[in-house]
């Protein structure tokens, strides 16, 4: 019984290193990769985008993260209705929404969007040329909010921080008990040695 308690005591202390090892590793690459795309996340050629409106809800709820696939010049101008685009609205300014209508124009392509919960188009055409990236059917709940905070100086910093913390503060507790156990032991042969 004591020998399969000690196993699955080891497996468990394993277990748990991997797990905040790991979370380290997550952590660290989340927040360098979304320090150096310059505030968006990328994985396997995607962006990840954080939906910050409901104006694309039920699709993609306020909160989730989307992956985007970066589009060229050429690939941008053969986007169809129906497609959902991330386009540049103003200088600062990404949106996300549905190409509701295709309009040419010489060698111009626009496309009419529009967001899945709004009432009304968007005002504007968005020219070929402004869009970024098309969506990839990917998303995850709820994760938005958590990136948001990541891509934040404190955020960063805590995310990277903490689990290291953790992971010191575990190994120290395991060398601890492997010096009590290693402590006892010694004095179990002490023991024996006075009285044979």
């Amino acid at each position: 019984m004591e020998f399969s308690w000690k196993t699955a005591k080891k497996i468990i202390g394993n277990l748990i290193t991997a797990i905040l090892f790991i979370n380290l590793i997550l952590m660290a690459v989340l927040v360098v990769s979304s320090k150096a795309s310059g505030g968006e996340p990328q994985a396997f050629g995607y962006q990840l985008k954080t939906v910050l409106s409901g104006s694309m809800e039920p699709t993609f709820m306020t909160g989730s993260v989307i992956a985007v696939k970066p589009v060229d010049s050429s690939q941008s101008k053969g986007l169809k209705k129906g497609d959902i685009i991330t386009f540049q609205a103003a200088e600062q300014k990404l949106i996300t929404h549905r190409i509701t209508g295709v309009k040419t124009s010489g060698e111009h392509v626009m496309y009419e969007t529009k967001g899945d919960n709004n009432n009304a188009a968007d005002m504007d055409p968005v020219l070929s040329e402004n869009v970024r990236a098309v969506y990839s059917g990917f998303t995850i709940p709820y994760v938005g909010y958590f990136i948001d905070f990541a891509q934040s100086k404190e955020g960063g910093a805590i995310l990277l921080i903490g689990p290291g913390v953790l992971l010191l503060a575990y190994s120290a507790f395991s060398i601890m008990q492997g010096l009590r156990e290693l402590d006892s032991k010694n004095k179990k042969s002490d023991t024996n040695e006075k009285t044979a």
